[in-house]
C-alpha cells in the first residue's frame, strides 16, 4: 500500500508538471520540483536531528518507569479497555501504558512529549509483531488514533490567530473540538469495521460512557477560559506533567531499588537508534510530498473544485480554505503556512480565515505520522492504516466546514 501511494504521488506530480509546462508554458516547474527534492532531503535530516535529543530524553524517562514496574502496573489497570480495542495485545503488556501516555499527551497538546512517547509505544507494539514489515491490527489502530488525535488545547492555532489580528482568537475553540471529535470517531469506527472490533461490549461500554462524560465536562470548563487563560492552563499543565513524570519516575525507581541513572542511559541509547532508523523512511515520504506540492497539483485541484461549486450553484467560500485541508495530511508545516497565508489574505476573522484555523486543529498530519511511526520500526506494509487515516482526515475536514457554516454562516 505505501509503495503504491508513494508511486501515485510521484505520477500525479509529473502529470501536473507536464500540464504546466505544455499548456501554461511554465517550464520552470521542473527546476522547482528538483529544488524541492533537495529541500526535503535537508528537512528530513533537520527533523531527525530535532527529534534526536527529545526522543532520547523521553525514552530514557520511559525506561526508568518500565524498569521500576510502573508501566506494568498502569497497563494492568487499562486491560479492560484494550482487550476490546487491541485484543492481540496481552493483558498487562507495557505497550498499553505507552499508548495511553501518548494519547494523553496528544490530547493536552504536548507535541514534544507525544511524539517520543508514540515512538516508544510503536516499539512496544512491534515487539509483539510476528511479521516485522507488516503492521499489526494494534499498530494500525494506534496510528489512526494519532492521525485523528483529539486535541483539547489547540493553543498554536489561537496564537497564530492572535498574531493575525483576530478580535477573539478562541472563537473557533468549540468548532475545532467538534471537528477533531468527528475525526477521531470516524477513524475509530473505520478501524473497528476493518478489524471487526465490537465497541459495544458490556465490559467497556460504561467506561467509554464515563470517559465521554468527563470529556464533555472538561470541554465545558475550557470553553469558559479566555485565550490567555487557555495558554496559561496549557503551559502550566504541560510543565507540571513533564517535570512530575521525570521526578516521580526517578523517585519511584529508587524506592524500588533500581539504578535510575543506568536505566535512563539505556533508554536514551535506544532513542538514538530509533532516529537513525527513521531517516530513510521520513526522507522518502517528504520527497513525494515536496514533489507533489512543487508540481502545482494542489492549485489545479483547487481550481477544479471552485469551478464545480460555481457550476452546481453552491457556496464556494470554503474553497479559499481548502489549501490548508489539502496540505494537512501531507505536511504539518505546510498546512500551518497555508493557514497563516489564508488569514493574511482574507483576514483572521473572515470565513476562510476561521475555517482554515478549524481545519488546522481538526486532525494530525497523516503521512508524516505514518512515515515517522512505521518507519521507526521498519514497517513497509501499512495495510488499511492509510485508508482509515485519510477517512478520519476527511471526516475532520468535512466537520470543520459544516461547523464553519453553522457557527459563522
Amino acid at each position: 500500500m505505501i509503495n503504491r501511494l508513494w508511486l501515485l504521488l510521484l505520477v500525479l506530480g509529473a502529470i501536473s508538471a507536464g500540464y504546466q509546462a505544455l499548456y501554461l508554458e511554465h517550464w520552470q516547474v521542473f527546476n522547482e520540483m528538483a529544488q524541492s527534492l533537495f529541500a526535503m532531503a535537508k528537512l528530513s535530516v533537520e527533523i531527525a536531528i530535532g527529534l534526536l535529543g527529545v526522543l532520547a530524553l523521553w525514552m530514557g524517562i520511559m525506561n526508568i518507569a518500565e524498569k521500576a514496574g510502573l508501566l506494568d502496573s498502569l497497563a494492568k489497570r487499562l486491560t479492560p479497555v484494550f482487550q476490546t480495542l487491541m485484543p492481540d495485545v496481552p493483558a498487562g503488556h507495557p505497550a498499553l501504558a505507552s499508548v495511553t501516555m501518548n494519547l494523553t499527551a496528544n490530547a493536552l497538546g504536548m507535541d514534544n512529549a507525544a511524539t517520543p512517547m508514540g515512538l516508544k509505544a510503536m516499539q512496544d507494539l512491534q515487539s509483539l509483531n510476528p511479521n516485522k514489515e507488516t503492521a499489526t491490527d494494534a499498530q494500525i489502530l494506534f496510528l489512526v488514533l494519532n492521525t485523528s488525535s483529539v486535541t483539547l488545547l489547540p493553543i498554536t492555532v489561537f496564537v497564530y490567530r492572535a498574531q493575525q489580528g483576530a478580535a477573539n482568537p478562541t472563537d473557533v475553540f468549540i468548532p475545532i473540538l467538534l471537528a477533531t471529535l468527528a475525526s477521531t470517531l470516524v477513524g475509530l469506527l473505520c478501524v473497528a469495521y476493518a478489524q471487526k472490533i465490537n465497541l459495544l461490549r458490556r465490559q467497556t461500554l460504561p467506561l467509554f460512557a464515563g470517559l465521554f462524560a468527563l470529556l464533555l465536562a472538561f470541554i465545558g470548563y475550557l470553553s469558559t477560559l479566555t485565550a490567555s487563560g487557555l495558554e496559561q492552563f496549557s503551559t502550566l499543565s504541560s510543565g507540571l506533567v513533564i517535570c512530575g513524570l521525570l521526578l516521580g519516575f526517578a523517585l519511584y525507581g529508587t524506592k524500588q531499588g533500581t539504578n535510575v541513572y543506568d536505566d535512563f542511559i539505556e533508554g536514551a541509547k535506544g532513542g538514538v537508534k530509533v532516529v537513525v532508523t527513521l531517516i530513510p523512511y521520513l526522507l522518502a515520504m517528504l520527497v513525494a510530498i515536496g514533489w507533489l506540492r512543487a508540481s502545482g497539483a494542489l492549485e489545479v485541484l483547487l481550481d477544479g473544485v471552485r469551478t464545480l461549486c460555481v457550476w452546481l450553484g453552491w457556496d464556494a467560500r470554503f474553497v479559499e480554505a481548502l489549501p490548508t485541508a489539502l496540505m494537512k495530511p501531507l505536511s504539518g508545516s505546510g498546512a500551518r503556512a497555508m493557514m497563516v497565508e489564508t488569514m493574511n489574505t482574507y483576514g483572521a476573522d473572515s470565513f476562510a480565515g476561521r475555517l482554515a484555523s478549524m481545519i488546522q486543529g481538526s486532525t494530525e498530519t497523516t503521512f508524516y505520522v505514518l512515515a515517522v511511526y512505521f518507519g521507526s520500526v521498519g514497517i513497509r506494509n501499512g495495510r488499511h492504516a492509510i485508508v482509515c487515516g485519510l477517512a478520519a482526515d476527511a471526516a475532520g475536514i468535512t466537520a470543520a466546514i459544516a461547523a464553519a457554516y453553522y457557527f459563522f454562516g
